[in-house]
């Protein structure tokens, strides 16, 4: 595994810890007055991009919200580890699906904490439908998961880790 993996994954169940059980630790709202509100409302930017991007299917833009190391865990996938890896699938996807086309995408997030140019964010029943090719049926998943998110200089916020399950329905 490499180095920044590990600490992609040591930050996080950190940040878990010290999150969750920190007495100063509140739920994180959007609201007025919120300390961390700037950085709420750049997540939330992020979240408005990764929408869009995903219903248009671009590679590139969906590309620029992972960190360089990102990692994805997915139940009953192989773990895919660094954005050149994040490249290949998405570009291994387009491949063998040229009509591949997203109909919805509602990422439903239920909680946001920052903590320290770190965010953690969970959710469930987060809802797809797509189809694979033109003449296929549409698919409809329903998904729960975890996203870990770092503060960029600049202010925005990019995706290191998720960690999810999808479900057709």
């Amino acid at each position: 595994m490499k180095r920044t993996s590990v600490f992609v994954t040591i930050a996080f169940l950190t940040g878990l810890t010290v999150g969750f059980f920190a007495p100063n630790a509140a739920r994180r709202t959007f609201s007025q007055g919120d300390p961390h509100a700037a950085d709420l409302t750049a997540i939330e930017k992020l979240h408005q991009d990764d929408i869009r991007v995903t219903l248009m299917q671009e590679h590139k833009g969906m590309l620029d919200l992972w960190t360089e190391d990102g990692v994805i865990f997915q139940l009953g996938q192989p773990t895919v580890l660094g954005k050149k890896a994040i490249q290949a699938q998405y570009e291994k996807v387009g491949a063998e699906y040229p009509g591949f086309k997203v109909l919805s995408y509602v990422p439903k997030f239920k909680e946001v904490r920052v903590f320290d140019g770190w965010a953690f964010e969970w959710g469930d029943n987060s809802e797809a439908k797509f189809k694979m090719s033109p003449d296929s049926p549409t698919v409809s998943v329903r998904s729960q998961g975890l996203r870990v998110l770092i503060r960029q200089g600049d202010g925005s916020w990019k995706i290191a880790l998720t960690v999810g399950t999808a479900e057709p329905q």
